[in-house]
């Protein structure tokens, strides 16, 4: 069966649309390895490796003018200008979008990041125009308006948004006209056949597998000879303080990570914990991790990892998350002018009280004894709730009651669960979805190479 290409397919840079919708730096910080760099075994040096494969002499002398180590953001790309203007405009987009604060530091590592898209996606829409696809901009109109009614915005509210951030809507359409043209260049270049026996066999895995646990997990990678341990896996200690700070993990995975899955933001994908899969010291980790924690830097034989854990599941199973809850909220409010000591006294005889409802239907009796107000609410998503509460509510069964949480200026409160309604299961996919699947991450790659090739051929003229 000949599978077409189903969906935009973006080489190695965000889309608009993800960025005003997603962050990857958000979520809690797990510190969940030692402080110091663990002892590591004696090991073969991957750079001594590359230097015999290419034949490159051991001590370097450099000859004529050295290039110098900072460049501003502006280049030349096949005659196409790209100005320090288009460089910070792009910027600004992102940091508009994902609600960052960037030191001037980071600002200027983010900077060279952006060019290097900005070459990109000017590549890719040179390339498109050159097999004569072209992007109405009736299209592009289109599509800026579904990304403000994402940010809840008119277009002319978008428009006014971007100013004030110092982007502009021709930095957001520029960008919708270079994801539009590529993914149109791949449907006409890329033809990918998965044929049924291909994916009944991975059908047949997925059944094997079927309730196993799968974790969805992101990595930095850096490599650390023997002397350079120390070193290394300080900068990490950076680079983790950077994501507390707001960093998104794929920007600083672009920018530091030195795997295989740099130019993908570090993402690994949904991977299981088989021997073999992950080093056994990152398998550990993220066994212990919940959803929005990253740990590191985690020690390797060659290097460090830093990972970031995006979401777990159940192969073949229900997401108890997806469950829908019919919830009663019980608070109490303090007086202006409790005291921490106060409030605590207060708090304790209200979960005395409130551990010992029956059911739902003692609630309201206890609000009352309590002097307490009672709020219901219905279809709540346990995935809607923060982490810490979904961790709570997730093992309670109806007419349980949770812990009391809260404070003195918002008041305490408990949730008692008076409902629920699991989602069902999802079902294996079909083979046809297989077939799709396999065949956009194949496109995936093949246009990779395809942007590589371009790269390669292009005249880049940095300035």
């Amino acid at each position: 069966m000949n599978i077409g290409v189903s969906k935009a397919i973006r080489a190695g840079r965000l889309s608009v649309l993800a960025l005003a919708i997603s962050s990857l730096a958000s979520g809690a910080m797990a510190q969940t390895v030692s402080d110091t760099p663990a002892a590591q075994p004696s090991q073969e040096d991957a750079a001594s490796a590359l230097a015999a494969q290419l034949d490159l002499p051991r001590d370097l002398k450099l000859f004529g003018k050295a290039d110098p180590n900072i460049r501003k953001p502006t280049a030349i790309v096949n005659d196409s200008v790209l100005t320090g203007t288009d460089v910070d405009q792009r910027l600004n987009l992102i940091i508009a979008l994902n609600k960052l604060n960037l030191k001037p530091e980071e600002r200027d590592q983010y900077r060279f990041m952006i060019l290097r898209q900005l070459i990109d996606e000017t590549l890719q829409i040179q390339e498109a125009k050159a097999n004569e696809i072209k992007v109405d901009p009736k299209e592009i109109d289109n599509s800026f308006a579904a990304v403000a009614r994402r940010l809840q915005k008119t277009p002319e509210q978008m428009r006014a948004f971007l100013r004030q951030a110092g982007a502009s809507e021709r930095t957001m359409r520029r960008q919708i006209e270079g994801e539009m043209a590529w993914s149109r260049m791949l449907r006409r270049k890329v033809d990918i056949n998965v044929s049924d026996e291909e994916a009944k066999a991975i059908l047949d895995r997925l059944k094997a597998a079927q309730g196993s646990e799968e974790f969805h997990v992101y990595e930095i990678y850096m490599n650390a000879t023997d002397d350079r341990k120390q070193e290394v896996y300080t900068g990490m200690q950076r680079i983790i303080q950077q994501m507390k700070e707001g960093a998104p993990f794929d920007y600083l995975a672009k920018t530091y990570s030195e795997s295989s899955t740099k130019g993908q933001g570090g993402d690994l994908g949904w991977v299981r914990l088989a021997p073999g899969i992950l080093p056994d010291e990152m398998a550990k980790a993220v066994e212990d991790m919940q959803p929005g924690q990253v740990a590191g830097p985690i020690p390797l034989s060659t290097g460090f990892s830093i990972v970031y854990l995006a979401d777990k599941r159940k192969v073949g199973m229900a997401d108890p998350r997806g469950a829908k809850l019919s919830l009663r909220q019980i608070t109490i409010t303090f007086p202006k002018g409790t005291t921490e000591a106060q409030a605590t006294a207060r708090a304790g005889q209200f979960s005395q009280a409130t551990q010992a409802i029956k059911g739902c239907g003692d609630a309201a009796n206890v609000a009352a004894a309590q002097n307490a107000e009672v709020v219901e609410k219905d279809g709540v998503v346990v995935g809607d709730l923060p982490p810490a509460l979904q961790q709570i509510i997730l093992p309670l069964q109806v007419g349980q009651v949770t812990q009391p949480f809260g404070t003195v200026e918002d008041g305490v409160r408990v949730l008692v669960v008076c409902g629920r309604d699991d989602p069902p299961p999802p079902g294996l996919p079909t083979l046809e979805q297989i077939q799709d699947q396999v065949a956009d991450q194949r496109t995936n790659l093949r246009a990779q190479r395809m942007l590589r090739d371009l790269r390669r051929d292009a005249l880049i003229e940095y300035r």
